[in-house]
């Protein structure tokens, strides 16, 4: 295993992480390691901001549309 030293961080930070780890009962090493740990897991999909906005408007109701299926890509037009 890897060790990491942090140098330089305010002290409001760190009373910040010293009440998060005792919420969730755990030491300060623990909860960063924790929070590293939830910071580079790929658990969620990346979305774009059409996903965001329907789910975040879908509570609303609304139009849901069938999009209609792509053509495929026509020959150039030869001006020649």
């Amino acid at each position: 295993m890897a060790d990491i030293s942090i140098r330089g961080l305010d002290d409001g930070v760190k009373q910040k992480l010293r009440r998060r780890a005792a919420a969730h009962g755990r030491s300060m090493e623990a909860e960063v390691r924790a929070i590293i740990t939830m910071a580079v897991a790929d658990e969620q999909p990346r979305r774009d901001l059409f996903d965001v906005l329907l789910d975040r408007f879908d509570d609303l109701g609304g139009v849901h549309l069938e999009l209609p299926a792509r053509e495929p890509i026509r020959d150039r037009l030869d001006f020649n």
